[in-house]
């Protein structure tokens, strides 16, 4: 398994025990309750068959979680220590279990294993794992579910401010854009316990690297969230955003598709938006729509008593100010995309139509380079996990000029200069330093 799949993993995992480490002091009935959930529900497991998670499995993936200094990395899963060895059970344990299955069609697995057991089928020095019998008898069709009940739907509201942000995307207004028609999309971000809207702004198109834009903005401006919850949409079920919030401790909550109502509060902003600016705005370009929008917020949503909480947005939210987290000073840097390149002998790395110069000693190495999209003259190179350090554009003109001579560059006007001298000129150093 590689270090792209392990850190995949580590976000899911993040994803499910976010409620239990984010800081919250959870009673002891509510943990309970969390964990009967999560352990009750389906889950889209990485590189993965299952679809369920044990009680053991979530409490040892939040000791992981603390123990390594609340950090991603300490949820990476571990090389298997029975490595070559199969768990599979033989075939008359599994003939056995298809016969006590037809049985007890409604018994859970610990009762099946138990059963067995008081037969004599397997006697007490045979290991067999819930999660083994588990997956055979959904393999052979055996494991079904209840009835299902209608959904319980009930009106919720964050205790505090950023414990959980909403985020959604409103198709907007045309607009023009170099003598064309263009369409616009809203990206808003609403603070769940105050109403706030965080960040929000119209943009040309609604994929991944305009919400990221969003979301940094509202990030510096109100700090970070514990929750955000969107929906399915292709832009929030990318892997560059999952990593992005797990690297920062958000978690990454989708909604169940085909079930708007979760997000009612995005809704419900979206429509105030379209009778309180939309049918007022007058101009024609992007700009001037999102300054009649940021003109709004400031001076009339955030400044007016919302309906529901009988007070405004931003004193609702300043009142708790204690309860936020700042955004980290390198925040840019959690945003970065990931490459892999090979370095070529020339000693350059092609990234985005733009030539780097890496270090000599990673000629021939497959790497990883990280940059951001509007900071081109900013990218790191790592090999093996370690950083070695920013990469410099390549400058032809001066390479030209540079001659390679054993451990040793010489400028040709300096080598000029020595000949007509009739003497040598003598540079020592690396043979990745330069001599202007």
């Amino acid at each position: 398994m590689d270090q792209e799949q392990q850190k995949q993993i580590a976000v899911f995992r993040f994803g499910v025990i976010s409620d239990f480490v984010n800081g919250t002091q959870l009673e002891p009935g509510e943990r309970e309750r969390l964990l009967r959930e999560k352990t009750a529900r389906e889950w889209q497991i990485p590189f993965s068959s299952r679809t369920s998670l044990s009680r053991s499995t979530l409490c040892q993936w939040i000791r992981q979680y603390q123990s390594g200094g609340n950090r991603l990395e300490a949820l990476c899963p571990k090389e298997r220590k029975d490595q070559g060895k199969s768990r599979a059970i033989d075939e008359e344990t599994c003939l056995s279990l298809i016969k006590i299955r037809a049985e007890l069609p409604k018994a859970p697995v610990s009762v099946l294993i138990k059963e067995m057991r008081d037969r004599g089928i397997i006697g007490p020095e045979v290991e067999l794992y819930p999660a083994t019998v588990y997956r055979f008898l959904h393999q052979q069709g055996l494991m079904h579910k209840a009835a299902s009940e209608p959904p319980d739907r009930r009106r919720f509201e964050a205790e505090f401010p950023n414990d959980l942000w909403q985020s959604d995307v409103m198709h907007g207004p045309m607009v023009m854009v170099e003598g064309k028609s263009r369409k616009t999309y809203l990206i808003a971000f609403l603070d769940d316990m105050s109403r706030l809207i965080p960040y929000a702004e119209f943009f040309l198109h609604e994929r991944l690297d305009s919400f990221l834009t969003a979301l940094r903005k509202a990030l510096l401006k109100r700090g970070l969230p514990k929750k955000l919850y969107v929906d399915n949409g292709p832009a929030f079920r990318a892997k560059h955003l999952a990593e992005i919030l797990a690297s920062l401790g958000v978690a990454l909550i989708h909604a169940r598709p085909y079930q708007p109502e979760g997000k009612g509060k995005c809704e419900r902003f979206f429509r105030t938006v379209r009778s309180q600016v939309l049918s007022t705005f007058t101009g024609q370009t992007l700009e001037q729509l999102n300054e009649a929008l940021f003109t709004w917020l400031d001076e009339v949503y955030h400044q007016r008593k919302h309906s529901s909480t009988g007070q405004t947005p931003l004193s609702r939210f300043a009142r708790h100010m204690e309860c936020l987290r700042p955004s980290p000073k390198d925040l840019e840097d959690y945003f970065r995309k990931r490459a892999r390149r090979r370095v070529s002998k020339d000693r350059t790395i092609s990234l985005n139509g733009r030539l780097y110069e890496a270090p000599v000693p990673l000629i021939g190495k497959q790497v990883t380079v990280l940059y951001a999209d509007h900071d081109p003259g900013r990218v790191e190179i790592l090999f093996r996990g370690l950083s070695h350090g920013f990469l410099r554009p390549v400058d032809l003109h001066v390479n030209a000029r540079v001659r390679r001579h054993h451990q040793r560059y010489i400028t040709l006007e300096k080598e000029e200069a020595t000949l007509h001298m009739g003497g040598q000129l003598w540079f020592g150093g690396r043979d990745d330093e330069e001599e202007e």
